[in-house]
C-alpha cells in the first residue's frame, strides 16, 4: 500500500463511504428505526408537557438532553486535537506501522490524508453535537412559551406543541448524526492497517448499529404499547 491511489483503497473509502450514508438514510427514515419511533415519543411528550401545571420535570430533561451534547462536543473537540498531534509526528508513527507484525507499508503522504480524513469525520461530529446542544437551547425556549394547561382548548396550544416537538425531533436528529459520525470513526480506523480491514471494521460497525436501531431490547421497549 504504497500509494493513496491504489484501486484497493479507492474502493475501501468508496464503500467506508456508501456504507455511513446508507445506514443514515435507513435508520432516519426507516419507520421500523429506533430513532423513528423515538421521534413519536418525543412528540408525545410535548403533548404531555403541555397538559401538565408543573414543568419542572421537562425542564430538567431538556438540560440532561443540552449536558449529553455538551459532553460529547467536548469530547470531539479533545479527539480533533489528538489527530493533530498525530499528524506532527507522521515520522514516528510510520516507523512505528514498520515494525508492526502486519505487513503495513505506509508513505508519509496516505498517512497524513488518513489523519485528516479521520480529523474531517471527528470535526463533523463535533459541529452535529454543537448545533443539536443549540437547538436543545431552542426547544427549552419554546416549551417555555407552551401556553399554561388552561389554554389547552385553544389554537395556541396546538400550535406551541407542534414547535416544541419539531425543535426537539430536529435536536435529537443531530445528536444522533454527531453519534453515528463517532462510531464510524471507530470504524475508520481500520484503514490505518489496510483497506480490507477498513471494509471489515465498517461491515462490523454498521452490523452493531443496524442491531441497535432495528432489532434491539431498546426498540422492543420505545415500541412497546401494551
Amino acid at each position: 500500500m504504497n500509494s493513496l491511489y491504489d484501486l484497493s483503497n479507492l474502493i475501501a473509502i468508496g464503500y467506508f463511504l456508501l456504507v455511513w450514508f446508507g445506514h443514515f438514510a435507513w435508520s432516519e427514515h426507516s419507520p421500523a428505526s429506533l430513532n423513528s419511533v423515538m421521534e413519536l415519543r418525543r412528540r408525545d411528550w410535548m403533548r404531555r408537557m403541555a397538559a401538565r401545571e408543573n414543568r419542572m420535570p421537562d425542564a430538567i430533561a431538556m438540560q440532561g438532553l443540552q449536558n449529553g451534547s455538551a459532553f460529547f462536543a467536548s469530547t470531539t473537540l479533545i479527539a480533533i486535537g489528538g489527530a493533530f498531534a498525530a499528524l506532527g509526528a507522521s515520522g514516528e508513527a510510520i516507523e512505528v506501522f514498520s515494525y508492526l507484525p502486519l505487513g503495513i507499508a505506509m508513505t508519509r503522504e496516505v498517512y497524513d490524508v488518513k489523519v485528516l480524513g479521520m480529523a474531517a469525520i471527528l470535526v463533523y461530529a463535533f459541529f452535529k453535537f454543537v448545533w443539536s446542544y443549540r437547538l436543545f437551547n431552542y426547544g427549552s425556549i419554546l416549551v417555555v412559551c407552551t401556553p399554561p394547561r388552561e389554554e389547552k382548548d385553544l389554537p395556541e396550544m396546538a400550535v406551541a406543541i407542534e414547535r416544541a416537538a419539531r425543535m426537539n425531533i430536529e435536536a435529537g436528529r443531530h445528536f444522533n448524526r454527531g453519534l453515528r459520525g463517532v462510531f464510524f470513526s471507530l470504524a475508520y480506523l481500520g484503514w490505518f492497517a489496510s483497506p480490507w480491514a477498513l471494509m471489515a471494521t465498517t461491515t462490523v460497525v454498521t452490523i452493531i448499529l443496524h442491531r441497535r436501531q432495528f432489532d434491539s431490547k431498546p426498540l422492543e421497549a420505545a415500541s412497546y404499547d401494551g
